[in-house]
């Protein structure tokens, strides 16, 4: 297994809401934090189950591990990662957040305080817009869904606006690679390396909003859920390694010697927009579902300035 997988893996299970210039409003504040440029993921840490990765509220203290910018400003507005527009490099650099909250505040208010800490580190400003924006449409084909439901007792997807810390094991090598990560939104996720360079992706626990966030990661354009379906079910995806450079692509993660140049840049705007070019098409066929391209108004939050780096603790 490439580094590439081992990179894009957790990012695929994290996936599966002004005026002009407006900065966050007075309100709730972390009482103190870090923020420091987070180390570079390894496969060693991967193996280990050491990963630091994702959001995990413990008591008074918030512990953000590995997030870009687009992730933490998409935490602190509660939006999906396509409802953030700004510079391409927001996905490039991570970084580690330790802060504690003040006496009596709850975990919901931790977006705001989020919104705060940005504003103050990164000299965030923002406004909101809502714009028509090209998507794919995931609906019922025309034969019904081919889904089955999670079965009684699947361990349930995790809960609230912000990704949890995420738990990662793998076992095997080369091709009998296995990797499991639980603390996702989609329950705990299995993914293994098949014939051909293909990648299975099963979930045991997702609804088609995660289905749709989890598509999301693959396309230049966002996937919305106009399926009607409202329960959660048993999923699986075979995804080809074309498909995870155009995941890896579109979330910044493609760098030198993996295909597709720069650190932190996007496909170009066609990349992902012929159904006939990619297998992940295929693959949501197989679900007895279908991806549309249409144009839907999307509400964004737009970067009106945002730093590179923070200003010092």
């Amino acid at each position: 297994m490439n580094r590439l997988l081992w990179r894009i893996s957790g990012s695929l299970v994290l996936a599966a809401g002004a005026a002009i210039g407006q900065t966050a409003a007075a309100g709730p504040a972390f009482e103190v934090a870090s923020v420091k440029p987070a180390a570079p993921l390894d496969r060693s840490q991967m193996l280990s189950g050491q990963m630091h990765i994702g959001m995990k509220i413990d008591a008074a203290r918030v512990d953000i591990g590995g997030m870009s910018l687009a992730d933490l400003i998409r935490v602190a507005y509660r939006v999906k990662p396509y409802q953030v527009s700004g510079p391409d490099w927001m996905t490039a650099e991570r970084f580690d957040v330790l802060a504690k909250m003040p006496e009596g505040a709850t975990r919901e208010q931790v977006p705001e305080m989020l919104q705060a800490l940005l504003a103050e580190r990164f000299k965030l400003a923002v406004h909101r817009e809502s714009k028509e924006h090209a998507v794919y449409a995931l609906v019922v084909g025309k034969n019904g869904p081919k889904l089955k439901e999670s079965a009684p007792g699947a361990d349930a997807p995790a809960g609230g606006d912000a990704p949890a810390a995420l738990d990662v094991s793998v076992s095997g090598r080369g091709e009998n690679t296995q990797v499991s990560i639980s603390g996702g939104p989609i329950g705990t996720a299995h993914m293994s390396m098949g014939p051909n360079g293909i990648m299975r992706l099963e979930a045991p626990k997702m609804n088609m909003a995660a289905l749709a966030d989890t598509l999301s990661r693959f396309f230049d354009r966002p996937v919305v859920d106009l399926t009607g379906l409202k329960g959660t079910y048993q999923v699986a995806l075979d995804l080809s390694m074309e498909d995870l450079r155009n995941a890896a692509r579109t979330m910044g993660m493609m760098g030198p010697g993996m295909g597709g140049g720069r650190e932190g840049t996007r496909p170009p705007s066609d990349a992902a927009s012929d159904p006939g070019g990619l297998s992940i098409f295929a693959a949501v066929q197989q679900l007895g579902l279908k991806l549309e391209p249409r144009k839907e108004p999307l509400d964004l939050i737009v970067i009106d300035h945002l730093e590179k780096a923070p200003t010092e603790n």
